[in-house]
């Protein structure tokens, strides 16, 4: 049998109320772990994203690269 330490979070009642909406029937556990995963998604995504779209900014011509590396 799997023995799982667990502890509190200490949360305003307003918090805890808007998570209780969000919560469903999942278990504190799965809804917190789902949550945080889903945040960590989303910021890779957003950063992902930003990286593609600021690419032209990092690129340089091919004579520049020639020229940075000593192949003039």
């Amino acid at each position: 049998m799997l023995n799982l330490s667990t502890t509190t979070i200490t949360v305003s009642r307003e918090t805890k109320e808007l998570l209780e909406s969000l919560r469903g029937n999942m278990t504190w556990d799965e809804f917190l772990k789902k949550l945080a995963l889903e945040l960590k998604r989303e910021k890779a995504r957003r950063a992902t994203e930003s990286l593609r779209s600021t690419a032209f900014k990092r690129d340089i011509s091919e004579d520049e690269s020639r020229l940075r590396l000593g192949l003039h």
